[in-house]
């Protein structure tokens, strides 16, 4: 074990705590086996004796003894995950300490055995990342420096963490819950550091008892988490495709965009305007209209969702590159809104989200998905990611298996959340299906890993439209 502060390295600070303990790996797992082994022996003892003719302890010693070892039990873990001990934690330990202590002083035995045992679980609670909003101005550079991919405009969030290459020139932003540091989709800026951009960020991993998982990797990324990478042999599950636009190439035109032209049309019948306009530009009267368009939006309320492939700060015009596709009716109301945000120095535009009111015509999505990848061509785009098709094999599947008609049953059990099945139908009339993504983790964090991708990405936070200070474009 190694005792000092946490190396410092700009964009790279999971936290402000002092590391008090931190533990090379391979000497912190031999060290939590140990520990963790003579826990166990210790109760077999215990355990034992108590349920032997051996002379037994007293119930108060024997509640005693399992408190302990259950301290020591969860100290070993987290030796052998590698996690440090901050300032933070010691304080936080003691104080569980000595409330277990003043308890067992009142006479409250179970309680303050509780406690005690507690005290190892609070020592070696994974340290946190606090989120860098600050650091938008780099970000946005590499965003706006990164080509074709259609989730680099996401990195923006402002919940999110970074860590830079030596050089500036390529960051990977995460978030870190539950101890797993969730990297979110692939790394941005200049792609030939990405090969050893990873490395080193699986090694600041490690120093900090964080374990990796991968969220919406890129198939021509996919190689950059290798087993020796992450550490241990990982699985790359794929979970969709993204569905993006050749601006340059695309038309109405044909029997295959028969629906969605169709759709189209029905919303220029109906008296439907758009107009595109940038979010940062937005004046008194416009905000207004678009924020009751928000807050009317039935799935919206007043809550926010989304990790990876979303953004937050929706018409607070604090991000930059961002552009509005607006709808209007016949009365020249707002009825609906896209959000669309940029990159690449404009040339890939993706969809953030899309709202609309409740007494927004059929078609309007379509109307204005098509006009802003109209205008986009017009601005040089050349790409138009339009949103993520989740598991499209099988809702296309026309024999489907057993296990296929399963995973169907399980994605509904989602609709309260999000209706993929009916997103990908939407998705469908595009026909621009494009680069597979995959979550790459290890098999035997599944279980965990599922909870923890379910509540970053579904977990609703406040909804604060309010405009703050803009930022650079």
């Amino acid at each position: 074990m190694k005792i000092g502060q946490r190396s410092s390295r700009a964009g790279a600070r999971p936290g402000p705590e002092r590391f008090l303990v931190r533990g090379d790996v391979r000497a912190a797992r031999a060290i939590g086996t140990l520990l963790l082994l003579s826990s166990l022996s210790c109760l077999a003892v215990l355990l034992m004796r108590e349920h032997s003719g051996a002379e037994r302890l007293a119930p108060g010693r024997f509640g005693w003894s399992l408190a302990l070892l259950a301290a020591v039990a969860f100290i070993a873990r987290g030796i052998y995950l590698g996690r440090p001990v901050t300032t933070g934690h010691a304080v936080a330990a003691a104080t569980v300490v000595c409330a277990g202590l003043g308890a067992h002083f009142l006479s409250s035995g179970l309680l303050g055995n509780i406690l005690v045992g507690a005290s190892g679980l609070t020592l070696m609670l994974p340290t946190p990342a606090r989120p860098q909003p600050e650091l938008l101005g780099p970000v946005w550079a590499l965003v706006n420096a990164t080509r074709g991919d259609p989730l680099a405009p996401f990195a923006m969030h402002s919940s999110k963490s970074y860590y830079f290459s030596v050089d500036k020139t390529a960051a990977i932003a995460y978030r870190v819950r539950l101890g797993f540091a969730v990297v979110s989709g692939d790394p941005i800026g200049d792609a030939t550091q990405f090969s050893g951009l990873a490395p080193d960020f699986a090694r600041m991993c490690r120093s900090r008892g964080w374990r990796i998982i991968v969220l919406a990797c890129s198939q021509q990324h996919v190689g950059l988490w290798r087993d020796e990478t992450i550490g241990r042999p990982r699985l790359a599950v794929p979970i969709g495709r993204d569905v993006v636009v050749d601006v340059r190439h695309f038309a109405l035109s044909g029997r295959s965009h028969r629906n969605l032209r169709q759709a189209v049309q029905r919303t220029h019948n109906c008296g439907l305007t758009t107009d595109i306009v940038g979010e940062q530009e937005l004046d008194g009267p416009l905000l207004a209209e678009l924020t009751e368009v928000l807050y009317a939006a039935r799935r919206a309320g007043r809550t926010d969702r989304g990790f990876c492939m979303n953004l937050d700060g929706v018409l607070q015009g604090r991000l930059p590159g961002i552009k509005l596709a607006v709808a209007r009716d016949r009365h020249g109301r707002v009825v609906a809104f896209h959000r669309y945000a940029t990159a690449g120095a404009g040339s890939e535009v993706s969809l953030d989200v899309p709202f609309r009111c409740p007494t927004a015509p059929n078609g309007v999505d379509e109307r204005l998905s098509f006009d802003m990848i109209r205008a986009s061509k017009e601005d040089g785009a050349e790409r138009l990611s339009l949103a993520f098709a989740a598991f499209p094999e099988i809702f296309d599947a026309a024999h489907p298996t057993r296990w296929q008609r399963l995973a169907y049953e399980l994605i509904h059990l989602l609709d309260p959340l999000i209706r993929l099945e009916s997103l990908y139908r939407y998705l469908h009339k595009f026909h621009s299906l494009a680069e597979r993504r995959y979550v790459v983790l290890c098999a035997h964090h599944i279980p965990l890993a599922l909870a923890v991708l379910l509540s970053l990405e579904f977990v609703p936070r406040p909804l604060r439209p309010q405009r703050t200070q803009r930022s650079t474009r």
